[in-house]
């Protein structure tokens, strides 16, 4: 009971080599992957959400809300002061990292509500739009000429195997190709696409809990690879094969 009792409540995991950060009493945490005492990255009054590595881990981007709505926000990976990024005056979040190592942010900025569109931002916090309507989540692979992404946002219900007209459904688009569907051919929810070594790792409930699954990039040769039963996955990160 003691052990169950000291128990945080932990969400938004990000990974990078033998490091987790993670997401708990509203903070930035970080830890080893093989667990031990967890370091407070963050203390500021506002809420982070969504870390992201680099892609050579030495810096991370998140989603805070210091000063209003939420914006793109980074720091280096092991603590510091944060330094803002995006300028939206609407809500940005954190969706990841280009291979070339720009980060990629989901924004409302640029459409009239529900919608959102991706948007990628350099280290000059020039932004540039991905061309792709209701657009929540994405990840190139990598090479970075192919992005994986999530369209529409999470629908607000927390409803379990929702089926609805906004169930969120995973995509691909090559630059200078149509978008092409990749999980059309089931009705509810797959979302958080994590491309590796040919596959795109996700999350679905296609078996009736959130649990970790993966395809081929076109789509195909499907397998489950966690069965969980009753508790969802919220959410995952992948890192050099790690998830």
């Amino acid at each position: 009971m003691p052990a169950q009792a000291n128990r945080g409540y932990y969400r938004f995991p990000a990974i990078h080599g033998e490091t987790v950060v993670f997401v708990a009493e509203g903070d930035l945490w970080q830890v080893s992957v093989k667990g031990g005492l967890a370091r407070r990255l963050t203390t500021h009054p506002g809420e982070e959400s969504s870390p992201a590595f680099s892609p050579d881990g030495k810096t991370l981007a998140f989603t805070a809300n210091y000063e209003g709505p939420a914006e793109v926000y980074t720091m280096p990976a092991n603590g510091g002061l944060p330094t803002r990024r995006t300028f939206e005056g609407a809500a940005a979040r954190v969706a990841g990292w280009t291979p070339a190592g720009r980060i990629i942010y989901s924004t409302t900025r640029y459409s009239a509500p529900p919608g959102l569109q991706l948007a990628t931002l350099d280290d000059k916090n020039h932004t540039e739009r991905i061309p792709l309507a209701q657009a929540a989540q994405g990840a190139y692979d990598a090479a970075g000429k192919t992005l994986f992404f999530t369209r529409f946002r999470f629908q607000g219900s927390h409803a379990k195997r929702y089926k609805g007209g906004t169930a969120q459904n995973l995509w691909r688009f090559t630059e200078g190709a149509e978008a092409a569907p990749l999980t059309a051919s089931y009705a509810g929810t797959s979302r958080d696409a994590m491309p590796w070594n040919g596959r795109v790792y996700f999350i679905t409930d296609r078996d009736g809990t959130m649990n970790l699954w993966s395809m081929d990039e076109k789509g195909g040769s499907l397998r489950q690879h966690t069965k969980h039963a009753g508790w969802d996955i919220k959410s995952a990160a992948q890192q050099g094969g790690r998830i």
